[in-house]
């Protein structure tokens, strides 16, 4: 495995995979690997022949400076964790490197990215499209490996793929959780011991709630869940919606699409967590 640190470097040895014939996966990361990112990786290896990871903290997805500093760093452990993988490459670049001019590019995906993580999250899918695409421009990767616990993060990515005009398949991949249900994330393990034994009540709410929903509202539900989570202690929802899993529009009454997805996010003190769980999906 190699850890390559420069643009110029790396697309020196993306060549030699394309002129060799290899299937190139990609699992772009902000480091502080967990199981679910290894998860990616691992589909990846099933998928192609040369996997690459991206390891960078991009600074323009973050609209809260407190949120960026606090971003926990470590790419040394995080390089140790992928040894084991089929990974080939690490990629792990400096700001300066993978902006040495500002990105001032602006993106319109609708109302796509209006909503939910959008609305509280103001320029964050803007520097999501605009890390992904440069990375996909330089990466150039056949198929491109993202999780599913990032639900609105995914539909946008895709949305962007098909503006821009990428022959890149973006493969979605399961969550990954915890034993106690807790959705796999960076900073969980910025919880605090109380936090992380009561942050697994967000997905033990949003579960009961596919039973809750077989015979309630759209309404009854939406409320269901808020008033679940935020009755546990240090659990404060900032949102939690329920809309079109294709449009990410909030829907009324449970017939209003095929596809149905509930989004959350939440606070435990001042980490925020995000999570989503699927009340149908007959679009398959």
């Amino acid at each position: 495995m190699e850890i390559i640190r420069t643009i110029d470097a790396l697309n020196q040895r993306i060549d030699t995979l394309k002129r060799q014939g290899r299937i190139v996966g990609f699992v772009p990361t902000m480091g502080a690997l967990h199981k679910g990112h290894i998860s990616l990786v691992n589909r990846a290896g099933v998928e192609c022949s040369a996997v690459i990871v991206s390891i960078f903290v991009n600074p323009t997805q973050f609209n809260n400076p407190d949120d960026l500093e606090r971003y926990p760093r470590d790419l040394q452990k995080d390089v140790e964790k992928l040894r084991p993988t089929l990974c080939k490459i690490v990629f792990a670049p400096s700001i300066e490197e993978m902006y040495p001019q500002p990105d001032t590019r602006r993106f319109d995906f609708g109302m796509l990215d209006k909503v939910m993580e959008g609305a509280f999250r103001p320029g964050h899918f803007n520097g999501v499209a605009q890390v992904v695409s440069r990375l996909f421009d330089i990466v150039k990767p056949d198929k491109a490996f993202f999780g599913e616990k990032d639900f609105q993060q995914l539909a946008v990515i895709n949305k962007m793929v098909h503006q821009l005009g990428y022959d890149i398949e973006i493969v979605p991949c399961p969550i990954v959780r915890e034993k106690d249900g807790l959705a796999k994330s960076s900073r969980n393990v910025l919880l605090s011991e109380v936090q992380r034994q009561n942050a697994p009540e967000i997905w033990h709410t949003l579960f009961e709630s596919l039973t809750f929903a077989n015979s309630n509202s759209v309404e009854q539900t939406r409320k269901f869940v808020i008033d679940g989570v935020n009755a546990i202690p240090e659990l404060k929802v900032e949102y939690f919606d329920i809309v079109n899993g294709e449009t990410l529009q909030s829907i009324d009454n449970w017939d209003d699409a095929d596809y149905v997805a509930g989004c959350i996010a939440v606070f435990a003190g001042d980490i925020r967590l995000i999570d989503n769980v699927i009340y149908k999906n007959n679009i398959l």
